[in-house]
C-alpha cells in the first residue's frame, strides 16, 4: 500500500474511530493495522489525531541560485579578511570586490558580482561551510595538561588575582611546526593580559 493510499484511508477511518465505542474502536485499530503495517501505538496516534492531509503535488528543492563562481569569490574575499564572521564580511563585501577587481585579484562577470553583492549573512555562512572545514587546523599537540602534579604542588601568587585590573597575565607555549612535531621548529610563549587582552 502506497503512502497516499493509506493517507486516504486514514482520512476515512479517522472520524469513524473518534465516534466509535471502545469495542468498536479495537476492531478499527487491528484492522488499520494491519492494511497500513503501521505498529498499533503509531495507529491510536494517527487515529485520535490525523495528520493533515498529504499535498497534491510534492514540492522538491529548488535549484540553487548560487554557483561554484559566486562561492569561490566569496572564499577568496573571506580569506582577504582574515576569515572574519559572515555577519561582518557580508557588511564589506562591495568594498573588498571592488578593491579587488581594481587591483586585478578578482575578475567577475556582472551576474556573478550581482549575485556576490546580495548574499545575506546566513547563505555567505552555508556557502562558507566548506571552506570552514578544509581550513580546520589539525596539527598535533606538543604539550598536555599535568594532571599527577597540579593537585600536588600548591599555587600561590604574590597577589590575590583580580581580573579588572590590568597586571595578570596568562601564558601558553605555541608550536609552529605544522601538522608535525618532528624536527626542528620554534615555539612561541604567548602571554596575555586577561583585562586587556
Amino acid at each position: 500500500m502506497s503512502f497516499r493510499s493509506k493517507r486516504e484511508l486514514l482520512a476515512q477511518v479517522a472520524p469513524r474511530y473518534q465516534l466509535a465505542t471502545h469495542a468498536q474502536k479495537s476492531a478499527i485499530l487491528d484492522e488499520f493495522a494491519a492494511a497500513t503495517g503501521y505498529v498499533r501505538t503509531y495507529v491510536i496516534r494517527m487515529l485520535t489525531r490525523p495528520p493533515l492531509p498529504a499535498p497534491a503535488q510534492l514540492r522538491r528543492p529548488r535549484a540553487p541560485t548560487y554557483g561554484a563562481a559566486v562561492q569561490t569569490a566569496l572564499e577568496q574575499t573571506w580569506a582577504a579578511a582574515n576569515f572574519i564572521s559572515a555577519r561582518r564580511l557580508v557588511p564589506f563585501l562591495p568594498t573588498l570586490v571592488s578593491v579587488w577587481e581594481r587591483h586585478g585579484h578578482l575578475s567577475l562577470t556582472p551576474e556573478v558580482r550581482a549575485h556576490l553583492l546580495a548574499l545575506s549573512p546566513a547563505t555567505a555562512d552555508r556557502l562558507l561551510e566548506r571552506a570552514r572545514k578544509l581550513g580546520e587546523l589539525r596539527g598535533t599537540s606538543t604539550t598536555k595538561a599535568g594532571t599527577l602534579l597540579k593537585r600536588q604542588i600548591p599555587v600561590r601568587t604574590f597577589a590575590d588575582r583580580n581580573e579588572g585590573l590590568p597586571g595578570f597575565l596568562e601564558a601558553d607555549l605555541v608550536a609552529h611546526g605544522g601538522e608535525h612535531n618532528t624536527g626542528s621548529f620554534l615555539c612561541t610563549c604567548v602571554r596575555t593580559d586577561v583585562t586587556t587582552g
